[in-house]
């Protein structure tokens, strides 16, 4: 029988729509912007999991639809991978004031969301891009004593147990990085062709 993954997304989607308890919901509709659910196939491999939506992805409803977008795009091709085949979201599915990093407060209220796409999308990998979803992934798993900057455990694995099996986390530096930092693309190269193996043996 043909599971209903999209269509769960779907509903999960429109209760994200009408969800008022942020005020970033309220400064979302003041601005006339999106919230941004995430985008990629219901039966991905892999999932990517960013911090919060930018400027772009606010106006446009897209996860990482700017300049570290572009960097993700090119990451993935690297190890051919297009981005249609991956699942890619946020931990917060509003735009945070002037782009601000997301407080703990927001992240607490729009977990949920997150934890039913990963649900719904049973991914095998599990990307953290950046420190918060890597605080956010690693705590709600149980690997608070792996917890390391991101600089040190970036590119490493940890296995978890799921409700539908087994899962691999894997921390990765946000592609923002290396806008602002170009000498990290090299370690963010690598970490993607660490990424391939595991897909390949997946």
């Amino acid at each position: 029988m043909e599971d209903d993954r999209k269509e769960q997304l779907r509903q999960l989607c429109k209760e994200l729509i009408r969800f008022k308890k942020s005020p970033l919901c309220k400064e979302r509709i003041q601005n006339k912007v999106f919230p941004v659910f995430g985008e990629g196939t219901h039966y991905a491999k892999v999932m990517f999991i960013g911090e919060a939506p930018g400027r772009t992805e606010a106006e446009t409803g897209r996860p990482f639809a700017g300049a570290a977008g572009r960097i993700l795009d090119q990451l993935l091709e690297s190890i051919n991978i297009s981005r249609k085949d991956v699942y890619i979201t946020n931990v917060v599915k509003d735009r945070p004031t002037n782009n601000r990093d997301p407080l703990p407060h927001e992240i607490e209220l729009y977990a949920p969301f997150l934890d039913r796409q990963i649900e719904i999308i049973q991914p095998i990998i599990i990307c953290l891009l950046g420190r918060h979803s890597m605080k956010y992934i690693m705590q709600k798993f149980g690997l608070e004593a792996e917890m390391k900057p991101i600089s040190t455990i970036h590119g490493k694995t940890f296995e978890v147990e799921m409700t539908y099996g087994k899962t691999k986390i894997m921390p990765l530096y946000h592609p923002a990085v290396a806008l602002y930092n170009p000498n990290e693309r090299e370690a963010m190269i690598k970490d993607f062709k660490v990424l391939a193996k595991i897909i390949k043996n997946a």
